[in-house]
């Protein structure tokens, strides 16, 4: 396959986010076992979720493990169904991205770029393809999320 000029960088694994039915039984393992910290928290109605936002690593290179138990169990996004629900990975220019993403035939879920639970501009690759939009996740939930400026450095720092 032919290499293809893109106008934005992937630059590592922002996130992954575990849902479950009760995000106690999540903590017992991430937090109690695992040694992980909850460095915050976050509940949206809309996304029907409930959050616990931790952490591995720091500074530039911290990765969240988000864990989520949905608000209501018989709504949708149903966060709780698919264990590992999605993966976020950090990306330079999330706008250009986008652009150029979506004139590839990528599948966009809904809602478009818009904050995450962790402040930063956030959206979501669809997990299926469909005709209008030939390219997607093949089952997996992808979120881009837009690196702040120091995370963007800190990656070309290591690419030299």
């Amino acid at each position: 396959m032919a290499m293809t000029q893109r106008p934005f960088k992937v630059l590592g694994i922002q996130q992954i986010a575990i849902g479950g039915p009760d995000k106690k039984r999540l903590q017992t393992l991430w937090v109690d076992m695992l040694g992980l910290e909850v460095t915050a928290t976050f509940q949206s109605e809309k996304e029907n979720v409930d959050e616990d936002i931790c952490a591995i690593g720091s500074g530039p290179f911290k990765v969240e493990v988000d864990l989520m138990q949905p608000l209501d169990p018989d709504k949708k996004p149903a966060v709780h169904i698919t264990p590992l629900n999605h993966v976020g990975l950090w990306i330079d220019n999330l706008p250009v991205a986008v652009e150029w993403l979506t004139a590839k035939g990528v599948r966009f879920a809904p809602g478009g770029i818009r904050k995450g639970a962790a402040g930063y501009d956030i959206t979501f690759l669809h997990p299926k393809s469909n005709d209008e939009f030939p390219i997607a996740g093949e089952g997996v939930l992808i979120e881009l999320v837009q690196a702040p400026q120091e995370v963007v450095q800190a990656f070309a720092a290591l690419a030299g």
